[in-house]
């Protein structure tokens, strides 16, 4: 049983979030989609991950990766064989497609097909302009001030 959720009031009481709202939807409706063939998405350090396929029997000319604006798809699709001499077909030939939304700043940074298994290594890289940076506290007066404080009424004479 799916349970659907109403982000509607959340839009009109935030302003930019309108990417998180997007991706909790699509999120939602993937799990529609089947997972097969299964995966593991593993945080190998502070700033790598990598996507691990199980595709058995498939061939790296079968398999297809995309990446484009934040999306990272996977597509697999066999070459078709005859199904003479099969007793029993168990091992899965059939199409898929599995699609990734990344983080801004994540990219692809190579695929390794070996034993079965599709790695996609990802690698996240902030721009030097979006790096925390200190910044220097400054002991003197701010320009233009006395050191003396600042009269806020005149004394009267008498």
């Amino acid at each position: 049983m799916a349970t659907s959720y109403d982000y509607a009031p959340l839009f009109r009481s935030s302003v930019g979030f309108d990417r998180v709202f997007n991706l909790l939807e699509n999120a939602q409706r993937a799990r529609s989609i089947s997972d097969w063939p299964p995966y593991d998405i593993i945080k190998t350090s502070d700033d790598s991950y990598r996507i691990s396929i199980a595709v058995a029997g498939f061939a790296q000319d079968d398999l297809d990766i995309t990446f484009q604006s934040n999306l990272l798809t996977v597509t697999g699709k066999k070459q078709e064989t005859s199904a003479e001499g099969y007793l029993h077909r168990g091992i899965a030939g059939r199409p898929f497609e599995h699609r990734f939304e990344l983080a801004d700043h994540v990219r692809v940074n190579g695929a390794d097909l070996s034993n079965g298994l599709l790695s996609i290594d990802l690698v996240r890289e902030i721009p030097e302009a979006l790096k925390p940076r200190r910044i220097s506290i400054q002991s003197e007066p701010a320009l233009g001030h006395s050191a003396a404080p600042a009269q806020i009424e005149a004394q009267k004479a008498a």
